[in-house]
């Protein structure tokens, strides 16, 4: 039991890492997620979540203790039922940019720093 409560609590910690510094960048620079990006801030958007979701793929493997891949799967995972929810809600009502990013690319970083994780 301990050890199911302590997986979950790592992917949570792991895609917390992730989304919260994401959820910041908008926030502080008033850009929304569902507008066409300028290039600088396309850059910067890729470029950080990319990092957070490589970091936070890792985190969720050292909360863990074990089996570091599957948790940074799980937590990819959450990221991709995101994106994916987003993308299908947003689809004709907006740019899709961050949801086709967030499955492409920061899913699979996600799951990279989970495979970096020593076990």
């Amino acid at each position: 039991m301990i050890a199911l409560l302590r997986s979950v609590v790592a992917v949570i910690v792991g895609y917390a890492v992730f989304a919260i510094p994401g959820y910041l960048i908008f926030r502080l620079t008033g850009h929304a997620p569902h507008e066409a990006p300028s290039v600088q801030f396309l850059l910067v958007t890729l470029t950080s979540g990319i990092f957070f979701a490589l970091v936070g793929g890792y985190v969720a493997g050292w909360v863990a203790g074990r089996h570091p891949l599957a948790h940074a799967v799980a937590m990819a995972t959450l990221i991709v039922i995101g994106a994916g929810t987003s993308l299908a809600m947003t689809l004709g009502h907006g740019s899709v940019w961050s949801q086709v990013a967030a499955i492409t690319l920061m899913a699979p970083a996600a799951v990279l720093g989970g495979w970096w994780r020593p076990t």
